[in-house]
């Protein structure tokens, strides 16, 4: 049976956090942080399932690649106690397959968040232990039609 599960939080340079190495770790990949040159490696992680990036109909196609997409969040953002990005975690239905997960966060994301401008980065980690979840980080500001950034 399902267990619910679901938090959000926000990921701020306020709390010590940055956009990129958040990303990396949900992702387990190996990413740069061009404002830093900190180089984030998660790319030992086991338990990513699947990573996806859902662009907004306005975002430069650029914004596919994980590291370019944070690094511009990064760089817009000046406050020393900006948020970043907000994440959604959320526990998934032990009953559905791999290909239903997805599809449930792919259609919750899209409805909830890229139809309404933002650039959503999910990924699935599942430990085989029965606790598969995904965590879903999206830009806190939408993409105009000029491709910039808008206001919060």
């Amino acid at each position: 049976m399902a267990i619910y599960h679901c938090s959000i939080k926000n990921i701020s340079r306020g709390s010590g956090k940055s956009a990129v190495a958040s990303a990396s770790y949900r992702a387990g990949e190996k990413l740069e942080d061009l404002e830093t040159g900190l180089i984030h490696d998660y790319t030992r992680k086991k338990e990513i399932a699947y990573s996806e990036i859902f662009l907004c109909k306005n975002a430069p196609k650029e914004y596919q690649d994980r590291q370019t997409l944070w690094n511009a969040v990064e760089q817009i953002e000046k406050s020393s106690k900006a948020q970043l990005a907000r994440e959604y975690e959320v526990a998934l239905p032990v009953e559905l397959s791999r290909e239903e997960q997805i599809k449930l966060v792919r259609d919750f994301a899209k409805e909830n968040f890229v139809d309404n401008g933002m650039c959503v980065d999910f990924s699935i980690h599942d430990k085989e232990d029965g606790n598969p979840h995904a965590h879903i980080m999206l830009t806190t500001r939408p993409i105009e039609q000029d491709n910039s950034w808008g206001v919060k």
